[in-house]
Protein backbone atom coordinates (compact mmCIF):
# COMPACT_ATOMS: atom_id res chain seq x y z
CA UNK A 1 0.00 0.00 0.00
CA UNK A 2 1.25 3.43 -0.56
CA UNK A 3 0.65 4.49 3.12
CA UNK A 4 2.63 1.36 4.04
CA UNK A 5 5.69 2.48 1.81
CA UNK A 6 5.28 6.36 3.20
CA UNK A 7 5.56 5.41 6.75
CA UNK A 8 8.47 2.52 6.17
CA UNK A 9 10.60 5.47 4.54
CA UNK A 10 9.54 7.90 7.12
CA UNK A 11 10.51 5.45 10.16
CA UNK A 12 14.06 4.20 8.43
CA UNK A 13 14.96 8.23 8.69
CA UNK A 14 17.67 8.76 10.80
CA UNK A 15 19.01 11.74 12.66
CA UNK A 16 22.09 13.04 11.48
CA UNK A 17 24.41 11.97 14.32
CA UNK A 18 23.14 7.90 13.85
CA UNK A 19 23.34 8.96 9.65
CA UNK A 20 26.97 10.35 10.06
CA UNK A 21 28.31 7.46 12.30
CA UNK A 22 26.89 4.86 9.39
CA UNK A 23 28.66 7.09 7.21
CA UNK A 24 32.04 6.87 8.93
CA UNK A 25 31.49 3.29 8.84
CA UNK A 26 31.37 3.04 5.28
CA UNK A 27 34.54 4.75 5.53
CA UNK A 28 36.25 2.16 7.29
CA UNK A 29 35.03 -0.69 5.46
CA UNK A 30 36.14 0.88 1.50
CA UNK A 31 39.54 1.29 3.67
CA UNK A 32 40.15 -2.36 4.39
CA UNK A 33 38.52 -3.08 0.42
CA UNK A 34 41.32 -0.44 -0.82
CA UNK A 35 44.33 -2.35 0.89
CA UNK A 36 43.22 -5.50 0.35
CA UNK A 37 42.96 -4.53 -3.72
CA UNK A 38 46.58 -3.14 -3.11
CA UNK A 39 47.83 -6.21 -1.68
CA UNK A 40 46.07 -8.53 -4.43
CA UNK A 41 47.64 -6.47 -7.56
CA UNK A 42 51.35 -6.71 -5.36
CA UNK A 43 50.56 -10.48 -5.79
CA UNK A 44 49.57 -10.16 -9.49
CA UNK A 45 51.67 -7.85 -10.74
CA UNK A 46 54.73 -9.36 -8.74
CA UNK A 47 57.81 -10.18 -11.26
CA UNK A 48 60.29 -8.41 -12.97
CA UNK A 49 58.73 -8.15 -16.55
CA UNK A 50 56.22 -5.46 -14.78
CA UNK A 51 58.42 -1.82 -14.54
CA UNK A 52 56.93 -0.82 -10.63
CA UNK A 53 58.36 -0.51 -8.03
CA UNK A 54 57.44 -3.25 -4.96
CA UNK A 55 56.87 -2.95 -1.41
CA UNK A 56 58.60 -6.16 -0.01
CA UNK A 57 56.04 -8.94 1.02
CA UNK A 58 57.10 -8.82 4.95
CA UNK A 59 56.53 -4.89 4.86
CA UNK A 60 53.25 -5.09 2.88
CA UNK A 61 51.51 -7.39 4.65
CA UNK A 62 52.24 -5.93 7.82
CA UNK A 63 51.04 -2.35 6.83
CA UNK A 64 47.95 -4.22 5.58
CA UNK A 65 47.26 -6.11 8.53
CA UNK A 66 48.15 -2.85 10.85
CA UNK A 67 45.16 -1.08 8.79
CA UNK A 68 42.90 -4.38 9.52
CA UNK A 69 43.30 -3.84 13.07
CA UNK A 70 43.32 -0.16 13.28
CA UNK A 71 40.13 -0.49 11.08
CA UNK A 72 38.46 -3.11 13.31
CA UNK A 73 39.21 -1.31 16.53
CA UNK A 74 38.05 1.80 14.99
CA UNK A 75 35.17 0.55 13.92
CA UNK A 76 34.27 -0.65 16.96
CA UNK A 77 35.27 2.51 19.19
CA UNK A 78 32.65 4.08 16.80
CA UNK A 79 29.72 2.00 17.34
CA UNK A 80 29.89 2.47 21.17
CA UNK A 81 31.52 6.02 20.69
CA UNK A 82 28.56 9.05 22.16
CA UNK A 83 30.85 12.03 21.69
CA UNK A 84 31.85 14.21 18.86
CA UNK A 85 31.78 12.07 15.54
CA UNK A 86 32.85 14.82 13.80
CA UNK A 87 36.35 14.86 15.48
CA UNK A 88 36.89 11.24 15.30
CA UNK A 89 35.87 11.51 10.94
CA UNK A 90 38.98 14.08 11.00
CA UNK A 91 41.13 11.56 13.14
CA UNK A 92 40.10 8.96 10.92
CA UNK A 93 41.20 11.04 7.98
CA UNK A 94 44.74 11.83 9.13
CA UNK A 95 45.18 8.29 9.65
CA UNK A 96 44.54 7.70 6.29
CA UNK A 97 46.45 9.77 5.28
CA UNK A 98 49.55 8.73 7.55
CA UNK A 99 48.77 4.97 5.87
CA UNK A 100 48.74 6.46 2.28
CA UNK A 101 52.43 8.09 3.43
CA UNK A 102 53.44 4.91 4.76
CA UNK A 103 52.56 2.88 1.21
CA UNK A 104 53.89 5.14 -0.63
CA UNK A 105 57.44 5.51 1.54
CA UNK A 106 57.77 2.14 0.94
CA UNK A 107 56.73 1.78 -2.36
CA UNK A 108 59.35 4.60 -4.08
CA UNK A 109 58.11 7.59 -2.37
CA UNK A 110 58.32 10.11 -5.52
CA UNK A 111 58.67 7.48 -7.59
CA UNK A 112 55.69 5.27 -6.13
CA UNK A 113 52.40 4.43 -8.51
CA UNK A 114 50.53 4.56 -5.15
CA UNK A 115 50.40 8.77 -4.84
CA UNK A 116 47.26 8.60 -6.11
CA UNK A 117 45.81 7.03 -3.14
CA UNK A 118 46.57 10.15 -0.92
CA UNK A 119 43.08 11.37 -3.06
CA UNK A 120 41.07 8.27 -0.78
CA UNK A 121 40.84 10.07 2.24
CA UNK A 122 40.81 13.73 0.67
CA UNK A 123 37.65 12.56 -1.59
CA UNK A 124 36.17 10.95 1.44
CA UNK A 125 36.69 13.72 4.10
CA UNK A 126 35.33 16.49 1.81
CA UNK A 127 32.01 14.15 1.06
CA UNK A 128 31.56 12.85 4.73
CA UNK A 129 33.19 16.13 6.61
CA UNK A 130 32.17 18.41 4.41
CA UNK A 131 33.76 22.23 4.42
CA UNK A 132 36.91 20.76 6.38
CA UNK A 133 37.00 17.04 6.40
CA UNK A 134 38.81 17.59 2.51
CA UNK A 135 40.84 20.52 3.49
CA UNK A 136 41.92 19.01 6.41
CA UNK A 137 42.79 15.59 4.52
CA UNK A 138 44.36 17.80 1.95
CA UNK A 139 46.37 19.39 4.25
CA UNK A 140 47.63 16.14 5.69
CA UNK A 141 48.83 14.66 2.71
CA UNK A 142 50.61 17.87 1.53
CA UNK A 143 52.50 17.99 4.78
CA UNK A 144 53.47 14.36 4.46
CA UNK A 145 54.12 13.81 0.96
CA UNK A 146 56.48 17.16 1.69
CA UNK A 147 58.71 14.93 4.59
CA UNK A 148 58.60 12.33 2.21
CA UNK A 149 60.00 14.37 -0.87
CA UNK A 150 62.65 15.69 1.92
CA UNK A 151 63.70 12.24 2.73
CA UNK A 152 64.39 11.53 -0.82
CA UNK A 153 66.06 14.17 -1.17
CA UNK A 154 68.23 13.31 0.98
CA UNK A 155 68.52 9.32 -0.07
CA UNK A 156 66.73 8.68 3.45
CA UNK A 157 64.81 5.83 1.95
CA UNK A 158 64.59 2.17 2.50
CA UNK A 159 67.70 0.22 1.58
CA UNK A 160 65.29 -2.49 -1.23
CA UNK A 161 65.22 1.14 -3.02
CA UNK A 162 68.20 1.69 -4.07
CA UNK A 163 67.68 -0.24 -7.15
CA UNK A 164 64.84 1.79 -8.04
CA UNK A 165 65.99 5.19 -7.14
CA UNK A 166 68.97 7.21 -8.22
CA UNK A 167 70.54 9.35 -5.38
CA UNK A 168 70.10 12.88 -6.47
CA UNK A 169 71.42 15.85 -6.52
CA UNK A 170 70.06 18.13 -3.47
CA UNK A 171 67.65 20.17 -5.27
CA UNK A 172 65.45 22.62 -3.70
CA UNK A 173 63.58 23.94 -6.58
CA UNK A 174 62.47 20.49 -7.85
CA UNK A 175 61.10 19.07 -4.42
CA UNK A 176 59.46 22.24 -4.25
CA UNK A 177 58.62 21.40 -7.61
CA UNK A 178 57.08 17.94 -6.94
CA UNK A 179 55.71 19.14 -3.56
CA UNK A 180 53.71 22.16 -5.63
CA UNK A 181 52.11 20.75 -8.03
CA UNK A 182 50.97 17.29 -5.85
CA UNK A 183 50.33 19.65 -3.09
CA UNK A 184 47.81 21.73 -5.27
CA UNK A 185 45.80 18.27 -6.89
CA UNK A 186 45.50 17.49 -2.90
CA UNK A 187 43.44 20.93 -2.61
CA UNK A 188 42.02 21.00 -5.90
CA UNK A 189 40.45 17.50 -4.89
CA UNK A 190 39.52 18.80 -1.06
CA UNK A 191 37.81 21.82 -2.96
CA UNK A 192 35.74 19.84 -5.53
CA UNK A 193 34.64 17.31 -2.94
CA UNK A 194 33.57 19.62 -0.05
CA UNK A 195 31.19 21.46 -2.72
CA UNK A 196 29.92 18.02 -3.56
CA UNK A 197 29.92 16.93 0.05
CA UNK A 198 27.99 20.49 1.25
CA UNK A 199 25.35 20.13 -1.95
CA UNK A 200 24.58 16.36 -0.94
CA UNK A 201 24.62 16.98 2.88
CA UNK A 202 21.58 19.67 1.96
CA UNK A 203 19.91 17.62 -0.16
CA UNK A 204 20.21 14.78 2.37
CA UNK A 205 18.36 17.89 5.18
CA UNK A 206 16.12 17.98 2.83
CA UNK A 207 15.13 14.85 1.91
CA UNK A 208 14.69 13.87 5.66
CA UNK A 209 12.77 16.89 5.82
CA UNK A 210 10.07 15.35 2.87
CA UNK A 211 10.42 12.42 4.32
CA UNK A 212 8.84 13.25 7.99
CA UNK A 213 6.84 15.40 6.33
CA UNK A 214 5.32 12.91 3.93
CA UNK A 215 5.53 10.03 6.79
CA UNK A 216 3.81 12.55 9.04
CA UNK A 217 1.12 13.10 6.74
CA UNK A 218 0.95 9.14 5.68
CA UNK A 219 0.49 8.20 9.10
CA UNK A 220 -2.50 10.60 9.52
CA UNK A 221 -4.37 9.74 6.20
CA UNK A 222 -3.79 6.33 7.26
CA UNK A 223 -5.39 6.95 10.60
CA UNK A 224 -7.96 8.37 8.62
CA UNK A 225 -8.49 5.64 6.25
CA UNK A 226 -8.55 3.23 9.18
CA UNK A 227 -10.97 5.54 11.57
CA UNK A 228 -13.51 6.18 8.91
CA UNK A 229 -16.98 5.03 9.57
CA UNK A 230 -17.63 3.94 5.89
CA UNK A 231 -16.14 1.18 4.61
CA UNK A 232 -13.40 1.56 1.76
CA UNK A 233 -11.97 -0.85 -0.69
CA UNK A 234 -9.67 -0.36 -3.85
CA UNK A 235 -8.57 -2.70 -6.37
CA UNK A 236 -6.77 -3.21 -9.47
CA UNK A 237 -7.64 -3.40 -13.12
CA UNK A 238 -8.07 -6.95 -12.70
CA UNK A 239 -10.37 -7.01 -9.96
CA UNK A 240 -8.06 -7.70 -7.39
CA UNK A 241 -8.00 -6.34 -3.91
CA UNK A 242 -5.06 -4.19 -3.36
CA UNK A 243 -6.54 -2.37 -0.04
CA UNK A 244 -9.48 -2.52 2.67
CA UNK A 245 -9.85 -0.63 6.12
CA UNK A 246 -10.92 -1.44 9.32
CA UNK A 247 -14.80 -0.59 8.65
CA UNK A 248 -14.72 -2.81 5.90
CA UNK A 249 -14.09 -6.00 8.88
CA UNK A 250 -16.81 -3.85 10.97
CA UNK A 251 -19.50 -4.10 8.18
CA UNK A 252 -18.76 -7.24 6.51
CA UNK A 253 -17.10 -9.36 9.34
CA UNK A 254 -14.05 -9.87 7.59
CA UNK A 255 -10.63 -8.90 8.39
CA UNK A 256 -8.54 -6.52 6.21
CA UNK A 257 -5.67 -8.70 5.73
CA UNK A 258 -8.12 -11.85 4.32
CA UNK A 259 -9.97 -9.73 1.31
CA UNK A 260 -5.98 -8.10 0.20
CA UNK A 261 -4.78 -10.17 -2.50
CA UNK A 262 -8.34 -12.05 -3.29
CA UNK A 263 -10.80 -10.85 -6.29
CA UNK A 264 -13.83 -8.89 -5.54
CA UNK A 265 -15.86 -11.00 -6.69
CA UNK A 266 -14.46 -14.18 -4.81
CA UNK A 267 -14.26 -11.81 -1.40
CA UNK A 268 -17.80 -10.22 -1.84
CA UNK A 269 -19.49 -11.78 -4.58
CA UNK A 270 -22.81 -9.91 -3.70
CA UNK A 271 -21.11 -6.22 -5.04
CA UNK A 272 -21.24 -6.02 -8.55
CA UNK A 273 -19.68 -2.99 -10.20
CA UNK A 274 -22.18 -1.85 -12.76
CA UNK A 275 -23.71 1.80 -12.37
CA UNK A 276 -20.39 4.27 -11.21
CA UNK A 277 -21.37 7.05 -9.06
CA UNK A 278 -24.76 5.19 -7.89
CA UNK A 279 -25.66 4.27 -4.31
CA UNK A 280 -26.30 0.63 -4.23
CA UNK A 281 -27.66 -1.78 -2.71
CA UNK A 282 -27.25 -5.50 -1.48
CA UNK A 283 -27.85 -7.93 1.39
CA UNK A 284 -24.94 -9.79 3.03
CA UNK A 285 -24.68 -12.63 5.43
CA UNK A 286 -21.54 -12.88 7.69
CA UNK A 287 -20.44 -15.53 8.72
CA UNK A 288 -21.94 -15.17 12.12
CA UNK A 289 -25.54 -15.68 10.26
CA UNK A 290 -26.22 -12.42 11.06
CA UNK A 291 -27.95 -10.44 7.60
CA UNK A 292 -27.07 -7.04 6.82
CA UNK A 293 -27.82 -4.25 4.08
CA UNK A 294 -25.22 -2.83 2.58
CA UNK A 295 -25.21 0.37 0.58
CA UNK A 296 -22.48 0.50 -1.83
CA UNK A 297 -20.97 2.97 -4.89
CA UNK A 298 -17.58 2.87 -6.43
CA UNK A 299 -15.51 4.81 -8.43
CA UNK A 300 -12.14 5.13 -10.98
CA UNK A 301 -9.30 6.58 -9.18
CA UNK A 302 -8.25 9.26 -10.77
CA UNK A 303 -4.80 8.94 -12.12
CA UNK A 304 -2.34 12.19 -12.58
CA UNK A 305 -1.95 13.91 -15.98
CA UNK A 306 1.10 15.29 -15.15
CA UNK A 307 2.53 11.61 -14.26
CA UNK A 308 0.46 8.91 -15.16
CA UNK A 309 1.16 5.64 -14.25
CA UNK A 310 0.11 2.96 -17.08
CA UNK A 311 0.27 0.19 -14.21
CA UNK A 312 -2.99 2.14 -12.36
CA UNK A 313 -5.50 2.32 -15.09
CA UNK A 314 -8.24 0.51 -14.25
CA UNK A 315 -8.04 0.96 -10.40
CA UNK A 316 -11.58 1.83 -8.50
CA UNK A 317 -12.44 2.66 -5.25
CA UNK A 318 -15.31 1.03 -3.37
CA UNK A 319 -17.16 2.57 -0.66
CA UNK A 320 -19.42 0.32 2.03
CA UNK A 321 -21.85 1.24 4.55
CA UNK A 322 -24.28 -0.84 6.72
CA UNK A 323 -27.57 0.91 6.03
CA UNK A 324 -30.07 -1.41 8.05
CA UNK A 325 -30.72 0.88 10.60
CA UNK A 326 -30.80 3.83 7.95
CA UNK A 327 -33.57 1.55 5.57
CA UNK A 328 -35.45 1.19 9.21
CA UNK A 329 -35.47 4.50 10.08
CA UNK A 330 -36.78 5.31 6.89
CA UNK A 331 -39.41 3.19 7.34
CA UNK A 332 -39.90 4.11 10.74
CA UNK A 333 -40.06 8.21 9.13
CA UNK A 334 -42.65 7.20 6.61
CA UNK A 335 -44.94 5.06 8.48
CA UNK A 336 -44.85 8.55 10.72
CA UNK A 337 -45.63 10.62 7.62
CA UNK A 338 -48.31 8.48 6.97
CA UNK A 339 -49.96 8.16 10.90
CA UNK A 340 -49.55 12.10 10.20
CA UNK A 341 -51.61 12.74 7.55
CA UNK A 342 -54.20 10.15 8.70
CA UNK A 343 -54.30 12.20 12.12
CA UNK A 344 -54.38 15.45 10.56
CA UNK A 345 -57.33 13.90 8.26
CA UNK A 346 -58.97 12.53 11.57
CA UNK A 347 -58.92 15.57 13.48
CA UNK A 348 -60.63 17.21 10.67
CA UNK A 349 -63.14 14.63 10.50
CA UNK A 350 -63.37 14.48 14.27
CA UNK A 351 -63.79 18.51 14.29
CA UNK A 352 -66.78 18.20 11.46
CA UNK A 353 -68.30 15.87 13.56
CA UNK A 354 -68.20 17.75 17.00
CA UNK A 355 -71.16 20.41 15.96
CA UNK A 356 -74.01 17.75 14.68
CA UNK A 357 -73.37 15.73 17.81
CA UNK A 358 -73.86 18.47 19.66
CA UNK A 359 -76.77 19.14 17.87
CA UNK A 360 -78.23 15.55 17.70
CA UNK A 361 -77.43 15.73 21.98
CA UNK A 362 -79.64 19.15 22.33
CA UNK A 363 -82.44 18.11 20.30
CA UNK A 364 -82.38 14.99 22.57
CA UNK A 365 -82.53 16.48 25.28
CA UNK A 366 -85.36 18.89 24.38
CA UNK A 367 -87.35 15.51 23.55
CA UNK A 368 -86.37 13.92 26.58
CA UNK A 369 -88.15 17.34 28.26
CA UNK A 370 -91.02 16.56 26.27
CA UNK A 371 -91.42 13.03 26.91
CA UNK A 372 -90.88 13.83 30.80
CA UNK A 373 -93.78 16.35 30.58
CA UNK A 374 -96.68 15.71 32.88
CA UNK A 375 -98.92 16.48 29.60
CA UNK A 376 -97.49 13.96 27.45
CA UNK A 377 -95.41 11.17 29.76
CA UNK A 378 -93.99 8.76 27.38
CA UNK A 379 -91.45 6.74 29.49
CA UNK A 380 -90.14 4.23 26.70
CA UNK A 381 -89.24 7.64 24.50
CA UNK A 382 -87.57 9.27 27.76
CA UNK A 383 -85.34 6.54 27.67
CA UNK A 384 -84.58 5.98 24.61
CA UNK A 385 -83.76 10.07 24.80
CA UNK A 386 -81.56 9.84 27.62
CA UNK A 387 -79.25 6.78 25.20
CA UNK A 388 -79.11 8.89 23.10
CA UNK A 389 -77.55 12.16 25.42
CA UNK A 390 -75.51 9.52 27.01
CA UNK A 391 -73.76 8.13 23.94
CA UNK A 392 -73.76 11.57 22.20
CA UNK A 393 -71.88 13.84 25.36
CA UNK A 394 -69.84 10.14 25.49
CA UNK A 395 -68.63 10.74 21.37
CA UNK A 396 -68.22 14.61 22.22
CA UNK A 397 -65.61 13.82 25.25
CA UNK A 398 -63.95 11.22 23.00
CA UNK A 399 -63.46 13.71 20.03
CA UNK A 400 -62.04 16.13 22.32
CA UNK A 401 -59.85 13.72 23.34
CA UNK A 402 -58.73 13.32 20.09
CA UNK A 403 -58.66 16.82 18.95
CA UNK A 404 -56.52 17.21 22.11
CA UNK A 405 -54.14 14.90 21.94
CA UNK A 406 -53.82 15.26 17.61
CA UNK A 407 -53.46 19.36 18.27
CA UNK A 408 -51.89 19.83 21.61
CA UNK A 409 -52.01 23.12 22.93
CA UNK A 410 -49.53 26.05 23.83
CA UNK A 411 -47.98 25.11 27.51
CA UNK A 412 -48.29 28.86 29.72
CA UNK A 413 -46.90 27.94 32.73
CA UNK A 414 -46.85 29.68 36.31
CA UNK A 415 -47.10 28.89 40.05
CA UNK A 416 -49.83 27.75 40.88
CA UNK A 417 -51.04 25.77 44.33
CA UNK A 418 -50.87 22.20 43.46
CA UNK A 419 -53.90 21.81 46.26
CA UNK A 420 -56.22 23.89 44.62
CA UNK A 421 -55.75 22.51 41.42
CA UNK A 422 -56.47 19.13 42.74
CA UNK A 423 -59.56 20.72 44.43
CA UNK A 424 -60.68 21.96 40.67
CA UNK A 425 -60.76 18.92 39.53
CA UNK A 426 -61.99 16.88 41.99
CA UNK A 427 -65.21 19.61 42.41
CA UNK A 428 -65.70 19.03 38.52
CA UNK A 429 -65.55 14.94 39.11
CA UNK A 430 -67.83 15.23 41.72
CA UNK A 431 -70.13 16.62 39.70
CA UNK A 432 -71.17 14.02 37.59
CA UNK A 433 -73.83 11.91 37.82
CA UNK A 434 -71.74 8.78 37.56
CA UNK A 435 -69.94 9.92 40.92
CA UNK A 436 -70.13 7.25 43.60
CA UNK A 437 -70.22 8.27 47.25
CA UNK A 438 -68.22 5.34 48.25
CA UNK A 439 -65.31 6.88 46.35
CA UNK A 440 -62.25 8.24 49.19
CA UNK A 441 -59.63 10.69 48.12
CA UNK A 442 -56.84 11.48 50.47
CA UNK A 443 -54.28 14.42 49.62
CA UNK A 444 -51.49 14.17 51.72
CA UNK A 445 -49.17 16.58 51.28
CA UNK A 446 -48.09 20.51 52.55
CA UNK A 447 -51.00 22.96 51.24
CA UNK A 448 -47.77 24.97 50.47
CA UNK A 449 -46.56 23.02 47.72
CA UNK A 450 -46.27 24.83 44.64
CA UNK A 451 -45.55 23.50 40.78
CA UNK A 452 -44.75 25.49 37.65
CA UNK A 453 -46.81 24.59 34.86
CA UNK A 454 -49.87 25.17 33.00
CA UNK A 455 -52.65 25.25 35.23
CA UNK A 456 -55.40 24.01 32.68
CA UNK A 457 -53.21 21.79 31.17
CA UNK A 458 -52.79 20.40 34.86
CA UNK A 459 -56.61 19.82 35.45
CA UNK A 460 -56.41 17.43 32.48
CA UNK A 461 -54.46 14.84 33.29
CA UNK A 462 -54.90 14.99 37.57
CA UNK A 463 -58.78 14.34 35.79
CA UNK A 464 -57.63 11.82 33.63
CA UNK A 465 -55.66 10.04 35.90
CA UNK A 466 -58.29 9.99 39.05
CA UNK A 467 -60.61 8.56 36.35
CA UNK A 468 -58.42 5.89 35.38
CA UNK A 469 -57.75 4.83 38.99
CA UNK A 470 -61.47 4.62 39.85
CA UNK A 471 -62.44 2.63 37.11
CA UNK A 472 -60.26 0.01 38.36
CA UNK A 473 -61.31 0.28 42.28
CA UNK A 474 -63.25 -2.21 43.35
CA UNK A 475 -66.60 -1.42 43.14
CA UNK A 476 -68.31 0.46 46.66
CA UNK A 477 -64.39 0.63 48.22
CA UNK A 478 -62.71 3.08 45.81
CA UNK A 479 -59.62 4.89 47.65
CA UNK A 480 -57.39 7.03 46.38
CA UNK A 481 -54.27 8.51 47.67
CA UNK A 482 -52.30 11.65 46.51
CA UNK A 483 -48.70 12.15 47.81
CA UNK A 484 -46.34 15.15 46.63
CA UNK A 485 -43.24 15.61 47.67
CA UNK A 486 -40.34 18.07 46.60
CA UNK A 487 -37.21 16.42 45.88
CA UNK A 488 -33.66 17.76 45.72
CA UNK A 489 -31.39 17.82 42.26
CA UNK A 490 -29.18 14.95 43.23
CA UNK A 491 -31.87 12.80 43.54
CA UNK A 492 -33.09 13.03 40.18
CA UNK A 493 -31.76 11.92 37.07
CA UNK A 494 -30.92 14.99 35.10
CA UNK A 495 -29.84 16.84 38.05
CA UNK A 496 -32.59 19.76 38.35
CA UNK A 497 -34.79 19.91 41.69
CA UNK A 498 -38.44 18.54 40.87
CA UNK A 499 -42.09 17.84 42.65
CA UNK A 500 -42.74 14.46 42.86
CA UNK A 501 -46.47 13.48 42.40
CA UNK A 502 -47.93 10.26 43.18
CA UNK A 503 -51.69 9.04 42.37
CA UNK A 504 -52.49 5.46 43.81
CA UNK A 505 -55.25 3.50 43.63
CA UNK A 506 -56.50 0.18 45.65
CA UNK A 507 -57.29 -1.58 41.82
CA UNK A 508 -56.33 -4.46 40.20
CA UNK A 509 -53.11 -3.17 39.20
CA UNK A 510 -51.20 -3.54 35.77
CA UNK A 511 -51.01 -6.57 33.86
CA UNK A 512 -47.23 -7.94 33.34
CA UNK A 513 -45.58 -5.81 30.71
CA UNK A 514 -48.01 -2.73 30.17
CA UNK A 515 -46.42 -0.40 32.03
CA UNK A 516 -45.09 1.45 29.42
CA UNK A 517 -47.59 0.48 26.50
CA UNK A 518 -50.69 2.40 28.47
CA UNK A 519 -48.81 5.24 27.46
CA UNK A 520 -49.50 4.75 23.74
CA UNK A 521 -52.03 6.24 21.66
CA UNK A 522 -55.30 3.90 21.49
CA UNK A 523 -53.87 1.65 24.30
CA UNK A 524 -56.76 0.43 26.33
CA UNK A 525 -57.97 -2.65 28.11
CA UNK A 526 -61.53 -0.83 29.60
CA UNK A 527 -64.06 -1.53 27.60
CA UNK A 528 -65.36 1.92 27.71
CA UNK A 529 -62.10 3.22 27.37
CA UNK A 530 -60.81 5.12 23.87
CA UNK A 531 -56.99 5.06 24.85
CA UNK A 532 -56.17 8.51 24.63
CA UNK A 533 -56.49 9.31 28.15
CA UNK A 534 -52.64 8.51 29.12
CA UNK A 535 -51.61 9.12 26.31
CA UNK A 536 -52.62 12.86 26.92
CA UNK A 537 -51.76 12.62 30.39
CA UNK A 538 -47.93 11.32 29.32
CA UNK A 539 -47.90 13.73 26.56
CA UNK A 540 -48.96 16.57 28.46
CA UNK A 541 -46.37 15.71 30.87
CA UNK A 542 -42.92 15.67 28.52
CA UNK A 543 -44.27 18.88 27.12
CA UNK A 544 -43.84 20.11 30.78
CA UNK A 545 -40.24 18.76 30.49
CA UNK A 546 -41.01 16.33 33.36
CA UNK A 547 -41.51 12.47 33.65
CA UNK A 548 -44.29 10.22 34.17
CA UNK A 549 -44.22 6.33 35.32
CA UNK A 550 -46.68 3.54 36.48
CA UNK A 551 -46.08 0.35 38.33
CA UNK A 552 -48.08 -1.81 40.72
CA UNK A 553 -47.63 -1.15 44.41
CA UNK A 554 -46.37 -3.75 46.73
CA UNK A 555 -50.12 -4.83 48.21
CA UNK A 556 -52.36 -3.87 45.52
CA UNK A 557 -53.57 -1.19 42.87
CA UNK A 558 -51.68 0.62 40.77
CA UNK A 559 -49.35 4.02 41.19
CA UNK A 560 -48.48 6.41 38.80
CA UNK A 561 -45.85 8.79 39.64
CA UNK A 562 -45.30 12.51 38.16
CA UNK A 563 -41.75 14.49 37.93
CA UNK A 564 -42.25 17.99 37.48
CA UNK A 565 -38.92 20.09 37.15
CA UNK A 566 -38.64 23.18 39.22
CA UNK A 567 -36.82 25.73 37.61
CA UNK A 568 -33.85 27.58 38.76
CA UNK A 569 -34.47 30.69 40.48
CA UNK A 570 -32.13 33.29 41.41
Amino acid sequence: MLFKSLIDKARSTINTKHHLRHQLLSMLRLRVVLYTLILLMSFIFQGSQFQFIFIPLNLLLFLVFTVYIVSFFSAFFLLVFEGDLRTFGFGQNLLDTFFVAMLIFFSGSSHSTFTSVFFFPIISGGLILPKRGGIIAATGATVLYGCLIFLETYGLYPSYLVSYIKLPVVNPVISLNYLTINGLSFYLAALVSTLFGIRLQKAEIALTASLKKYGKLAILYERIFDNISTGIITIDSAGTITSANNAVRDITGIYPNALIGKTLFNALPCIRLSFENQRLTTDFTKNNGISVRIGYAFMDIAQDNNNPNPGNHGDKIITLKDISEIEKLERQVRQTEKLAAIGMMSASIAHDFRNPLTAISGSAQVLAAEFSSKDNKDYTNYELSNIIIRESDRLIDTIADFLLFSRPEQTNCDWFSLQSCFDEAIQVLTASPDWSTSIIISMNFKSTVDIWADRRQMFTVFSHLIQNGLAFCPEGAEVIQISATEIKAHDTEDGNDAVKITIADNGSGLEAGVEELIFEPFYTTRPDGTGLGLAIVKQTIEEHHGQITAHNQEESGAIFTILLPIPYQD
